[in-house]
């Protein structure tokens, strides 16, 4: 029979785990939705089920006449899924906890339906990793690299420039303030963010699989280097006008602008490189 067929025969089943998989995780998902809301780090995540459910909707044409071949190999998902989930709820581990949701999904997707039905699924049920915040731990372990390699960049350009400006790790000193390149400047949060959306929007164009994953991976120099941009006027503005340069709105602004600047930049070398290799229906 077919996935359309399936579904509603197993209507039941589904109507059943539902409710069982919302008791699991009932607040193990509002929990997460809150970090979204105070993480701005995270606020992407509001829109990653959006985006899955968009990839699913636009390969049900295809979905809804595969043929359904249960595969028990789900079961071994399954109980995957749910040692991940009680582990880590015994260990506080929000992101393993989190990201079992999608384990079990995967699993009961290949064990009701098979393999070409869970093949048909990879990408709405794979983007949903993007909406689950990285531990902490990991986070602060990239973040601090980076935040001092856009450090010793950006003071680099501003001596190249003329500015009289010494470094101390992540404190950049002018003779009269001093500005410290914190987490939001590292690029980081901007990387998060542009990393989901580069990989939506490369799924979305019409061009080979290569091309895909050079516009993914464009994603990590680009927000790197806007963010050196950031740095290097925020530190010209501090030579004149001093640390209130870095503060306030324009602070703020300058965020969103680098944000602004950094989709640009990725749309456009999307379009350049699929215009350089021709559309294609891969």
């Amino acid at each position: 029979m077919t996935f359309s067929e399936a579904l509603k025969q197993q209507r039941l089943k589904l109507m059943l785990v539902l409710p069982l998989l919302a008791g699991m995780y009932y607040t193990i998902v509002p929990d997460m939705v809150k970090q979204w809301y105070q993480d701005e780090n995270y606020a992407h995540g509001f829109f990653v089920p959006i985006i899955a459910g968009y990839f699913l909707w636009q390969r049900w044409p295809d979905l809804k006449t595969r043929l359904v071949k249960p595969d028990v190999l789900g079961l071994v998902v399954i109980m995957w899924g749910l040692l991940q989930l009680l582990v880590a709820w015994l260990g506080a581990e929000y992101f393993t906890m989190r990201s079992s949701l999608i384990i079990l999904l995967a699993g009961m997707t290949l064990f009701w339906f098979g393999r070409e039905i869970l093949k048909g699924m990879a990408m709405p049920l794979g983007y949903l990793i993007f909406m689950v915040p990285l531990p902490y731990i990991i986070y602060d372990m990239l973040a601090f690299p980076l935040k001092l390699f856009v450090t010793k960049v950006s003071v680099a350009f501003l001596k190249l420039v003329g500015v009289v400006v010494m470094r101390e790790g992540n404190i950049i000193m002018f003779p009269t303030t001093t500005l410290e390149v914190a987490d939001a400047c590292s690029g980081m949060r901007s990387l998060i963010s542009l990393l989901a959306i580069s990989v939506a929007y490369a799924c979305m164009l019409r061009t080979s699989h290569a091309r895909r994953w050079v516009i993914i991976f464009s994603a990590i120099p680009i927000a790197v280097a806007t963010n050196m941009l950031r740095v290097i006027v925020t530190g010209i503005l501090a030579q004149w006008w001093g640390a209130k340069a870095a503060e306030g709105f324009f602070h703020e602004f300058a965020g969103l602008a680098v944000f602004v600047l950094a989709l640009v930049m990725l749309f456009a070398f999307g379009q350049m490189l699929q215009r350089s290799g021709g559309a294609t229906h891969e």
